[in-house]
Parts: C-alpha cells; structure tokens; sequence
C-alpha cells in the first residue's frame, strides 16, 4: 500500500443480527415501530413549542433543536438498516459510509453541546432567577446553539476526513448496523493506534466536557434546591430540570460505556446492542420524558391532540418573551 489515500474497498457490508429468518423479520417491526414513534414524538414536540405562545422561552427554544437533533440522530443510520433487514445484500458504499458517519456524528456531537446549554438554562433559571431575563437573552441562546453545531459541523468533518482517508483493502464486513468508528478501524490496512488515541482525546474533549460541565452545574443546582425552606419549593424547582436531567443519563449513560471504555473491553455483538440503545431508545423516549415530566407540554399535547391545531400561528418566539 504506496498510498495513504488509495483504497482497494468501495463497498461495506453490514452483519446482521441474527441468520434467523424470523428474528430479522421480528427486528424489522420492532426498530420500524421505535423509529415511527421517534419521528412522531419529536415532530409533536416541536409543534407545539412552535405553535402554542406559551413555549416562547429558552428552554423550549433549546428543547425544539434537541427534537430536530433527535429526528437526524436516527434518521442518519436507522431507514439504512431496515432497508438492509429487508435485502440479501446488507452494505453501503464507501461514499455511503463516510456520508452515513459524518451526519451520525455531527448530529451526536451537536447534541452533547445542546445539552449542556439546556444544563447552563437551568442553571441560570434556578440560581440566578433575578438574572434569568438578562443571562439568558434570545442573542446568548442563539449563539449557545449556533456554538453547539458549528462544534458538531467541524468534529465531524475532521473524524470523517481522519477515518475514511485511511487505506483500507479488505476485509469489507463491518460487524455493526451503521457505520462506526470502532469497527470501521478495525478494517483499516495500517495501525490504527495513533488514531484511536486521537479518537480518543476527541471523545475526552467534545463528549466528557460538556458531561462534566452538566455534572458541575447541577451540583450547584442541586445545592441551591437544598438550601431552600418549603419541602414543596424544592419539588417544584427540581422538576423543571428533572426531564433534562433523565435525558442527559440516558444518552450519555450508553454513550460513554461505548466510546470511553478500554478496548480490550469492545465486543463487537455487545457494541451494537448499545449502539441500539442510544441510536434509538434515547430519542424515542426523550418525547416521553418531557411529557410524562412537564406538566406544561403534557397539558398542550392533550389539548392539540384533541382539538385542530390552527395553521395560522406564531412560529417564531418574539425576543421581548425571552
């Protein structure tokens, strides 16, 4: 191999989860029904912050890029993997993989940087709520997002440049249902250790950066809920943050055992049942988690539910209701 960038494979192909005919075709209902339920959550999210004027605030400003966030998250790797249930031949192109990848990871990445906007939100509303209106100004929440995916935009043009500039000359299986970082490596012609370390201080700086910095602002949250006197005060308060606070469990929860563990620790089976978890079940459940958890949205989505939401309505927050 005289070249870096050279490659013999142009094509991947996916192992499926199980040769059984009738576990596939099972599989297939099941991530089809997930996925629905995925697209169906998260749009009625963004509707009703979008319509209903009473979801003109920063929280739900940040909670409508988290649904957006959520609807790309899975729609970047799940429609090709029940294409690939349904067909013999299970794989994608090479273009196919690094597009595949590149969007995986710009959404995920924006994601981890969202959220710990949504835990600075919090933040700020709990422990400095006389501030609140000038802290979290419609510029400053603007920026927080335009920060979140610019830094998902570059993280993932550089991994993707970094991973698929690589030469690779066979074997062309990947034991996984999307293209990946761990199994894509794996396939890689030449060592890979420089660039797993490197993969590796970027999952330090862009996943457990924004996890410590959630981790820190709810310490201090959590001290200031403790501080105050009403048992009933301290209910109410933490609620307004618990929904976030499941959200960022779930999703970093799985996503910290895949990326961050040694990798004399990977298994290829155990990795795709984890990749399941947080490519699927976090989104699918996250609608749930802010409607079972915030009585607001829960109340807005029985009423629009069951009444005809009007087409002539307020899409955008004006900056005075910030």
């Amino acid at each position: 191999m005289t070249s870096w960038n050279y490659t013999l494979v142009t094509y991947f192909q996916f192992l499926p989860f199980s040769s059984i005919p009738e576990v596939q075709a099972s599989l297939f209902c099941l991530v089809l029904f997930m996925y629905l339920s995925t697209l169906v959550g998260n749009f009625l999210i963004i509707m009703i912050t979008m319509v209903d004027a009473t979801f003109c605030s920063p929280m739900y400003f940040f909670l409508k890029n988290l649904s957006f966030l959520e609807i790309g998250y899975t729609t970047s790797t799940i429609p090709k993997m029940l294409v690939n249930f349904l067909t013999k031949r299970k794989g994608i192109s090479f273009l196919g993989c690094a597009t595949q990848m590149y969007m995986f990871t710009l959404f995920g990445i924006t994601e981890c940087c969202l959220l710990a906007a949504m835990a600075y939100d919090r933040y700020v509303a709990i422990c400095h709520p006389l501030h609140y209106t000038t802290m979290m100004s419609w510029d400053k929440c603007f920026l927080l997002a335009v920060v979140s995916w610019l830094t998902g935009f570059l993280v993932a043009l550089g991994q993707t440049t970094f991973i698929f500039t690589l030469p690779y000359c066979g074997p062309n299986k990947i034991n996984h249902f999307f293209c990946d970082l761990p199994p894509l490596l794996k396939l890689a012609c030449v060592d890979t250790y420089n660039n797993e370390i490197t993969i590796y201080i970027v999952a330090v700086l862009f996943i457990m950066a924004p996890f410590l910095f959630i981790a820190v602002s709810y310490v201090k949250i959590l001290h200031t809920i403790f501080q105050m006197p009403s048992a009933g005060d301290k209910r109410k308060t933490f609620s307004t943050c618990s929904s976030h606070l499941v959200v960022v469990t779930l999703f970093y929860g799985s996503g910290i055992v895949t990326y961050l563990r040694p990798k004399a620790s990977y298994s290829s089976s155990r990795n795709k049942l984890l990749s399941l978890f947080y490519t699927l079940m976090s989104p699918m459940m996250n609608p749930l988690i802010y409607s079972l958890r915030n009585k607001e949205i829960s109340v807005a989505v029985r009423e629009k539910l069951s009444l005809d939401i009007p087409i002539a309505a307020h899409f955008v927050c004006e900056k005075s209701k910030l």
